[in-house]
């Protein structure tokens, strides 16, 4: 998210009301896998595939210095190097990040040079590229003779002349053939110091480290990896290195080097540590596009596709990067789609979201070719995947805000778009739990967490898996009360200008009987709450009634404020700082009754969503006369 954005480091409790929905929270989840249990029968560390691209520079120059030649093959032997006895394989892709080509029958390629490539392969499904020591994925070599220009944190070093040969290994695999994967997609990382650093270790690092379910798919971190200091990096690939499959980056706004002068070396640094700039991979009936969707510096005078100005042209706003393909990444991105199968599932993940919820009317957070990449995936069944704004949305087919319509003329979504949350939530922000990690409610009030995809053939559901939770755990309980909004502006206004004693909320679980004839909802926060999704309730044994969703994502505006807020968010926040949950896509709200008896209450909430999945959460209040 915006480097602009205040970050809150107070550390505060979660409230009664929070405790109260996790601890009673109950669930019938069905065909997500147990995470737990699906352990293979050996380890990730005891199969995993090391080693390195071969570059070859013993021949020296190579005869034609214009064009790079190589060879993928299967390192049988497992050391990298390849020898006559392994042989090449055909049909793979090679790009120099523009264009692409396909291997002849004895796994060679041929691509042209330019100054500051990348080369990278497309795993084909079936097989498996190396990973080094911390399980990154090793599959492309960079190009820069005279290396990057000064930069604080590196960039790539030198690489001199042109080698002889830059060949790829790859051993066949069970795992990237089987038509079941479970594709994690882990959202803003974002550490800013040591300190953050072991927070992400305690938290989702250490969830990952338990499940063994996404070997073949591997992890895949879409974008601000580290919080501007990218010199933890290498403390970033010891948490990796935790891990139980291949991990693959792509880069952030968070992720740059912010003392380039050109877009050119903008991420240098992050290629030469993690990763290419944009490449794609294939894992069962799944084609993965990891794109850059960053652009900086943010010069004026580039133009968009359409033949407008990019969203850096604004004399006020001034901002440092905007959302944004380049000319090379929309050629390769082109080029390769052109070559993949179309009964695949394509996975377009991004940092900067094609189109998102929280920032649907700004041209800055959300790409600005978005119609050029749905013009591409055309017909293709496909789902995006993003971070940066540290919420969880999980937009459907058809959906529509206001925003997407004056500012990039989409009426509705095309495919699936899902906002994978943050592992950093509120940017480690909340007190510190005995766990070890912060609280960090994010800006839509949903809890830090990690998205898995989870692929049977061409076929996917979602599932978002709260740090330090089970996967029963899918909703935050509220109470949203007149008593509330008051509080909510009284304390909104106080916090702008401090002045006497602040005003305290009380107990949100104990309403008063005024309240409930002034409009009285009972809030669920549904994570991955989307369009076909319900929220039933029933209070006290009696009927099931319907919630009604607060956003209907129909094309009309964002609804923000008190009224559209989470409130056992928003009481947090008021108070101790960090995002406000003043708006969220995926927040129900009940009416409760106007004749409720005083005394204690159960509610209990079923959340379903649109796979059929129950979550069944309990939340107790108690009504009086007068508070």
């Amino acid at each position: 998210m915006s480097s602009t954005r205040v970050r809150s480091k107070l550390r505060v409790a979660l409230t009664t009301l929070t405790t109260v929905a996790v601890a009673g929270a109950t669930a019938t989840v069905v065909s997500a896998p147990a995470a737990l249990a699906t352990r293979s029968e050996k380890t990730w560390n005891e199969t995993a595939y090391r080693g390195h691209v071969e570059v070859l520079r013993d021949n020296g120059r190579p005869a034609d210095p214009t064009v790079l030649t190589g060879r993928v093959f299967i390192d049988r032997d497992r050391d990298s190097v390849s020898n006559r006895r392994e042989r090449g394989l055909a049909g793979v892709e090679v790009s120099n990040g523009r264009d692409v080509v396909t291997t002849d029958r004895d796994g060679r390629y041929r691509l042209p040079v330019y100054d500051n490539m990348t080369v990278f392969v497309t795993q084909p499904s079936g097989y498996q590229v190396p990973v080094d020591e911390f399980n990154v994925a090793q599959f492309h070599y960079h190009h820069l003779p005279e290396g990057s220009p000064e930069l604080r944190y590196g960039g790539i070093a030198p690489t001199g002349p042109l080698p002889a040969a830059v060949n790829f290994p790859l051993v066949e695999s069970k795992l990237t053939r089987s038509q079941e994967q479970h594709c994690v997609i882990a959202g803003d990382l974002q550490t800013y110091n040591q300190t953050e650093v072991g927070y992400a270790r305690k938290g989702a690092i250490d969830d990952l480290a338990r499940r063994h379910d996404y070997q073949g798919c591997g992890s895949l971190f879409i974008g601000d990896v580290v919080g501007d200091d990218l010199s933890l990096y290498p403390d970033v690939k010891r948490l990796t290195r935790l891990t139980n499959g291949p991990a693959r980056f792509l880069p952030g706004n968070h992720d740059l080097d912010f003392d380039a002068t050109t877009a050119e070396h903008s991420f240098d640094t992050f290629r030469a540590q993690l990763a290419p700039a944009y490449y794609s991979y294939d894992v069962g009936n799944v084609h993965v596009l990891a794109l850059n969707t960053v652009r900086y510096p943010c010069t004026p005078e580039v133009d968009n596709v359409d033949g407008t100005r990019p969203s850096c042209n604004d004399p006020v706003n001034q901002p440092r990067y905007t959302g944004r393909l380049d000319e090379n990444q929309l050629k390769w991105l082109e080029r390769d789609l052109a070559r993949v199968d179309r009964d695949k599932l394509v996975v377009v993940a991004s940092h900067i979201g094609l189109l998102n919820f929280a920032d649907e009317s700004s041209p800055i957070h959300q790409v600005a070719q978005v119609r050029e990449v749905y013009d591409l995936l055309k017909r293709r069944k496909a789902v995006a995947v993003a971070g940066h704004s540290h919420s969880i949305e999980n937009l459907r087919a058809g959906d529509a805000v206001k925003g997407w319509r004056e500012v990039y003329g989409v009426e509705g979504l095309p495919f699936p778009h899902i906002t994978a949350g943050a592992i950093s939530g509120d940017w480690y922000s909340g007190e510190v739990t005995g766990e070890g990690y912060p609280t960090a409610l994010q800006r839509d009030g949903g809890r830090p967490g990690i998205l898995t995809l989870d692929v049977r053939g061409s076929s996917f559901k979602e599932r978002f898996t709260v740090t330090g939770e089970s996967d029963r755990v899918q909703t935050q309980l509220g109470v949203n009360s007149p008593t509330y909004r008051e509080w909510y502006v009284a304390r909104g206004e106080w916090n702008d200008e401090p002045q006497g004693p602040a005003p305290e909320l009380g107990d949100p679980h104990v309403i008063d009987r005024a309240d409930l004839a002034g409009r009285t909802w009972l809030t669920t926060n549904f994570f991955m709450g989307a369009t076909g999704s319900t929220v039933r309730v029933r209070i006290d044994g009696g009927g099931v009634r319907p919630a009604t969703r607060t956003q209907q994502m129909r094309g009309e505006s964002q609804l923000a404020g008190p009224e559209w807020s989470d409130p056992t968010a928003a009481a947090q926040q008021l108070v101790h700082g960090g995002s406000l949950a003043d708006r969220t896509m995926h927040l129900w709200r009940f009416e409760l009754p106007a004749d409720l008896a005083t005394g204690p209450h159960r509610a209990v909430v079923t959340a379903t969503d649109s796979y059929g999945r129950e979550f069944t959460d309990i939340l107790n209040f108690r009504v009086v006369e007068q508070r």
